[in-house]
């Protein structure tokens, strides 16, 4: 045992210690022998005073190894922690014991060695795998010295009728338990290779180092065989204790979760959440079972100690206060929010009105009719009828409801049906893709997933969570393929039988609502949480902005638009399209739609509007009549170019024209019309608006306008690296920096993502978007790119969207991506263009090509260093408009540094 060959730990911090055990597995006095990494000697010789102490407890077939990161966090001097990461008996390098330890002895057995150690609160929990379970019996028996619990990846539950994991039931196998666990060294290699990246050679080694022999692997082989499969198993009384313990304890806890686990997935994760409720939650995306060698969990777990636990024993609250901004702090000029309605008031509203026969919600088939539509009044006893139905077969406030309907009536009733019930509704378009979808769902754990058969079958094929519902009856044997349980429609006969007056007429407004899904273009897509009373301000910002009335028509060209619909008291239809490819609007879908419920309002994003100009010619004169009646025009979700508005007018000549600026967790931010457009660009031209930003190289960007109805925007300035690290924030014009917003419809947290959270609220009062922009003299605010993908090159940073801009009025450029290649502060600023001809090949652009792009990229203030040309931009598939710049990023440096050009 030489600490030197072990990467990454201290000499100091190895120790060994004689405990007396009082086991029932030990004879009255036995003295068994523990190792420890322990780096409280190392802050005493260094005159530090811990503000407490991790008691860190590894699983199985790992050892204290794994700790090592927290054990060097802990000693850092501006805020020290002692770390004591514990090797459990016959693991690591602590005694073999030749005994049978079940989980209640290794509970008590870690209660022997903090009385050996005389550990004093504050004592903080670090718990993995089954050394989670016993992390928490120790917690759960010392409540004393307990401050909090950290969890990563564990369970300390087996539903009833659900297999235990299939790699551990393998493990259990009696034709492979023993030669898999102690024999030979094959249950730890398999282990270690669920690290996401691989392990180096080094590291792996040292997890080997303990368990060489036979005889030293014992205590797998019996940790392994320890686990309750069922009822009748020794330890499921203590395992038990355990589960129904957490229910009372309310000191705070963090859960740092690797979902790549094919041991502890999600589903117990969410376990722990249904019994920890105040926890905060983090999932690393793509970090498998071994999390902390996966991600850097010293970080967040020092951060979170510093909020929630550090001071605590002088008297300091830990708890956070709730706020509108979905903060832990406020500004004192946060705007009030207006009294709360719930979002579904203007509909009952309707119903129970003049307007209760009208129509409410039609929906298109492919011929471009109308097939089915509702009115006010059915709609509301749909809706109330379907939630009675819900309730009856179990879903109840706070349970999570996956919706996987095409939009049209199904969708709009099921999801206020939902609401009604206080229901949280999980919201992952199909425009996600088959990956990420399946990502957000599972993320999101739903309790009951209502879907078309389409998303059914995915659902049996990719093992997503939750009951399943059919939106339609289905014959026997495929409900029993799918394994769905009833449909809407019995539901709402089940509901309308029974009745569904006892439902509330509100919600309470701070309850979760609803968690919504970013498109995934910054990276996974992250689901964003809403409470009812931000649901309804989000309502109520729409409407007073855009003027949206009760009694308006929509045509909702993007799906998720259309279910805001009833709610503003619109009446709604989607265009028949396919709603995971907005590009695939069509002229004559757009105006078969305005026609069928004489349309006031469309939303459609930047890339439908393209294929609905590209496909015009195929407009009958109804149509085009269908369409000189919209009045007014949102289109979002990417920058969109004066000339396309321009030529959107021409299409629309009576509507309004508007390109409100704004994202998933805060929609709208601000808003510009076309006019609006047109001056901050000759404004901009003329030299009269500080277009540029003050920091060299950042371009105009595109106009959006100013703050919605009830919003404030500000920025924090770049720094030279790129980032934007201050704390003050600014609205001086020309100043580029990352845009805030604060708003009483800005999303409560990001979704069981608390260092994303925690990062986005870092300002209080403010909503950091993670967008880079700067106002002009008249107070109008630029979007200049994502902070994600400043260009930082040796003449200064340089952000994207101005110079892409410029490139696209090009005639034979269709898009744009400016995007840097080469080391952080060196880099050099490479144009992707999609030519409106698209090219065979993408690699190098032509010399005459590449001149012209270069020249306009300077008139905007960008030098660019190259020019390549691709078939298609990278666009996220919700909207098909945001580029993918970090992905054209790799490529580029592959194809500048001689690769084969390939795809990007």
């Amino acid at each position: 045992m030489v600490a030197a060959n072990w990467p990454g730990v201290d000499p100091e911090w190895p120790r060994e210690i004689e405990v007396a055990s009082t086991s029932d597995a030990d004879r009255p006095g036995t003295v068994r022998r523990w190792h420890l990494l322990d780096n409280g000697p190392q802050l005493s010789r260094r005159g530090l005073v811990p503000a407490g102490t991790l008691l860190c407890v590894h699983g199985n077939p790992t050892w204290s190894y794994l700790w090592r990161t927290l054990l060097a966090a802990g000693a850092d001097p501006a805020r020290p922690w002692r770390v004591v990461a514990v090797d459990q008996l016959d693991m690591g390098y602590s005694e073999r014991t030749g005994t049978f330890r079940r989980l209640a002895d290794r509970i008590n057995d870690l209660g022997d060695l903090t009385d050996a150690l005389a550990l004093d609160g504050p004592v903080v929990t670090v718990g993995h795998d089954w050394g989670g379970v016993i992390s928490l019996g120790w917690a759960l028996a010392h409540p004393q010295q307990l401050a909090a619990v950290v969890l990563t990846n564990t369970a300390v539950h087996q539903p009833a009728g659900q297999a235990i994991p299939p790699a551990l039931r393998l493990a259990l196998h009696p034709a492979v338990h023993k030669w898999g666990t102690t024999t030979s060294d094959a249950f730890l290699r398999v282990t270690h290779s669920l690290a996401h990246p691989p392990l180096p050679a080094d590291i792996r080694g040292a997890y080997m180092a303990p368990y060489r022999g036979a005889d030293r692997r014992a205590g797998v082989g019996n940790f392994v065989a320890d686990i309750p499969a069922d009822d009748s198993h020794p330890s499921f009384a203590a395992l038990t204790s355990v589960a129904e313990g957490l229910r009372g304890l309310k000191v705070p806890a963090l859960m740092l979760w690797g979902p790549r686990d094919p041991i502890f997935s999600d589903r117990y994760l969410k376990d722990l959440i249904n019994r920890l409720p105040h926890a905060e939650v983090h999932r690393f995306e793509g970090a498998g079972h071994l999390v902390a060698e996966d991600r850097d969990i010293a970080t967040p777990v020092f951060q979170w100690l510093a909020g929630n636990v550090e001071g605590v024993r002088e008297g300091e609250s830990t708890t956070p206060v709730a706020t509108p901004g979905g903060g832990q702090e406020q500004d004192a000029a946060q705007p009030v929010p207006a009294e709360f309605r719930p979002l579904w008031h203007p509909l009952q509203q309707q119903a129970t009105g003049p307007a209760g026969a009208d129509t409410a919600v039609v929906e298109m088939a492919p011929d471009g009719t109308a097939s089915r539509s509702l009115s006010w009044r059915q709609l509301d006893r749909r809706i109330l009828d379907l939630a009675a139905g819900l309730r009856e077969a179990g879903v109840e406030s706070g349970s999570r409801v996956s919706l996987m309907v095409s939009p049209g009536v199904d969708l709009t009733v099921a999801l206020y049906a939902c609401l009604r019930l206080g229901a949280v509704v999980v919201v992952a378009d199909a425009g996600l893709g088959t990956r990420g979808l399946s990502r957000a769902v599972k993320g999101a754990t739903p309790d009951v997933l209502i879907g078309i058969d389409k998303a059914l079958a995915a659902a049996s094929l990719l093992g997503w969570p939750g009951r399943r519902i059919s939106v339609r009856d289905l014959p026997a044997t495929r409900r029993r393929i799918l394994g769905v349980e009833t449909s809407l429609d019995e539901l709402s006969h089940s509901g309308a039988a029974r009745g569904a007056a006892q439902l509330p007429d509100s919600a309470d407004p701070d309850a979760p609502a609803a968690v919504l899904f970013t498109s995934g273009s910054t990276g996974p897509a992250k689901g964003v949480l809403y409470t009812h009373r931000k649901l309804a301000a989000m309502r109520d910002t729409v409407a007073e902005t855009f003027g949206i009335r009760p009694g308006a028509r929509l045509v909702a060209g993007f799906a998720p638009f259309a279910l805001l619909g009833p709610a503003l008291g619109a009446v709604s239809v989607t265009p028949a399209m396919d709603v995971t490819a907005p590009r695939t609007l069509t002229a004559s879908a757009l105006a078969d739609a305005a026609a069928a419920i004489e349309a006031t309002v469309v939303f459609a994003s930047p890339a439908a509007l393209r294929n609905v100009l590209a496909t015009q010619d195929g407009l009958s004169s109804a149509g085009h009549k269908a369409l000189e009646r919209v009045e007014l025009l949102l289109s979002a979700g990417a920058p969109v170019p004066e000339p396309l508005l321009a030529d959107v007018q021409r299409l629309l000549p009576r509507a309004s024209l508007h390109t409100p600026y704004g994202m998933t967790e805060a929609l709208p931010v601000t808003d510009i019309s076309l006019e609006q457009i047109q001056t901050a660009d000759a404004d901009a031209a003329a030299g009269t608006s500080a277009g540029a930003g003050a920091v060299a190289g950042a371009g105009n960007g595109v106009c959006v306008g100013r703050p919605v109805h009830g919003a404030r925007v500000a920025v924090v300035p770049l720094a030279a690296d790129g980032t934007a690290p201050g704390a003050d924030p600014v609205t001086e014009a020309g100043v580029t920096g990352e845009i805030l917003v604060c708003a009483p419809h800005v999303k409560e947290a990001y979704d069981r993502l608390w260092l994303v959270q925690r990062e986005s609220v870092s300002l209080p009062g403010w909503h950091r978007t993670g967008d880079v922009g700067h106002f002009d003299a008249a107070g109008r605010l630029w979007v200049e790119g994502r902070l994600a993908h400043v260009v930082t090159g040796p003449d200064g940073v340089v952000t994207p969207v101005g110079a892409e801009q410029a490139i696209e009025r090009l005639d034979d450029v269709r898009l744009a991506a400016i995007t840097g290649v080469g080391p952080a502060g060196t880099q050099a600023v490479v144009a992707v263009v999609e030519t409106s001809a698209p090219v065979r090949k993408a690699g190098p652009a032509e010399p005459q090509l590449a001149g012209r792009v270069r020249k306009a990229a300077l008139e905007a203030g960008v030098k660019v260093s190259a020019v390549l040309v691709v078939p298609a931009q990278p666009t996220d598939i919700r909207h098909n408009a945001k580029i993918d710049r970090t992905r054209l990023s790799r490529w580029a440096s592959r194809v500048l540094a001689g690769g084969r050009p390939g795809k990007p």
